[in-house]
């Protein structure tokens, strides 16, 4: 049987889905622009961004390139 997460782990979810929203506002971008230029389809940011799944490291690095800002903006 696998341990629950630990409590702060949906906490940061949330907040790096919040981090991906904002910075793709900034970027004058719908979720299914930014999807497009990433290659996921807009459920998949939207999911993100509220927090239901979590990006990996790679879909992390493709939305920071697409959106123009550092990788440390997504995740701080």
């Amino acid at each position: 049987m696998l341990d629950p997460l630990p409590d702060w782990v949906p906490r940061r979810r949330a907040q790096i889905g919040l981090q991906i929203r904002e910075a793709r506002r900034r970027a004058h971008l719908s979720q299914m622009q930014l999807g497009e230029r990433i290659g996921r389809d807009n459920k998949t940011i939207s999911r993100w961004e509220n927090a239901l799944t979590a990006p990996d490291l790679t879909d992390l690095l493709l939305i920071a390139d697409a959106l123009g800002v550092p990788l440390s903006d997504l995740v701080q």
